[in-house]
């Protein structure tokens, strides 16, 4: 760790690295964003607006689209989109140093051991978010959803004196905070109301409101979910039955608009990460012998569309 306020560096600078980057910047942390094409041009010339209601602001801060600008930093973001997860990681190299952590915040289960492979597992912690935030223009993130929470930790389950930096600074930022007791089982739990989340309302075309009140396609989420959970469980997870019920209690309270970012992504016809999400459940469950038709379903019908519309 450096002395002082730590460092951080945002790669993937998205509705959920940009939010959290912004926050963190607005608050007076050292922060670079990496980021790419036209989102990058229009941070570098106007600065990064976070469009949140009453709290909706702007900032100028720093951006490029190659790490070896930056050099070494204490904490990584790590927000990228799931097909670019390795090559992303690979050129993370440049912004660690000897005690950095790279914090990841990808949907899916898999992209902790993946950064671990290429940097190195001392290097990498586990991480959720929970927020829904898109890129609404370039160099403009709007945030949709009224709670924005990192959940996160070391993968070996410590409470590491970078952990505890890491929840400090984003307290003061304004972020909420959870370091989490077991970062997989948090993990976990996100990705099986992700799962759900994502693909009802990708396959329906409509927003978690109409999916939800709906008897055929809320009973349809809820077994996308309790398949999912039922691999976890296979996997050695801890994970309880309980999460679905508590899941559908959640998603109940979500404002009506919303979609998951997979769906948002179909409907502008860009690339899906659905062989992260339905495409693991199935993956997994083929390997550990549990059946997930429901997944396999969803699979199916998003087939023509996962390489966008390009």
């Amino acid at each position: 760790m450096t002395k002082g306020r730590p460092i951080f560096a945002i790669m993937g600078s998205g509705g959920i690295g940009g939010y959290f980057g912004a926050r963190l910047a607005r608050s007076g942390f050292d922060t670079t964003f990496v980021a790419r094409g036209t989102h990058l041009q229009a941070i570098c010339q106007s600065g990064l607006r976070v469009e949140n209601g009453d709290e909706s602001f702007s900032i100028e801060v720093k951006a490029t689209d190659n790490p070896r600008d930056v050099g070494h930093v204490d904490f990584v973001l790590f927000a990228v989109k799931l097909w670019d997860a390795a090559e992303a990681g690979a050129a993370c190299r440049p912004l660690v140093g000897p005690d950095t952590a790279v914090v990841s915040l990808l949907n899916g289960v898999e992209s902790e051991g993946m950064l671990a492979s290429i940097l190195g597992a001392e290097h990498v912690m586990g991480g959720v978010a929970e927020i829904s935030a898109t890129i609404a223009a370039p160099g403009v993130i709007k945030k949709v959803s009224p709670f924005a929470l990192i959940r996160f930790g070391e993968l070996d389950r410590r409470r590491s004196p970078r952990a505890q930096a890491l929840a400090a600074a984003l307290s003061q930022a304004g972020v909420g905070v959870d370091l989490s007791e077991d970062i997989n089982l948090a993990i976990w739990n996100k990705f099986v109301f992700l799962t759900g989340l994502s693909a009802i309302t990708a396959i329906t075309r409509h927003p978690i409101g109409k999916v939800r009140a709906d008897t055929d396609t809320r009973g349809l989420l809820e077994e996308i979910m309790r398949e999912a959970l039922r691999v976890g469980q296979a996997a050695g997870v801890p994970i309880k039955d309980v999460v679905i019920a508590e899941r559908l209690q959640f998603i109940d309270g979500l404002v009506p608009e919303i979609r998951a970012s997979m769906a948002v992504d179909l409907l502008a016809g860009r690339r899906l990460e659905l062989p992260w999400l339905s495409g693991a459940v199935v993956r997994k469950g083929a390997e550990l012998g549990v059946a997930t038709p429901a997944n396999a379903f969803v699979c199916k019908a998003l087939n023509l569309d996962v390489m966008g519309a390009g």
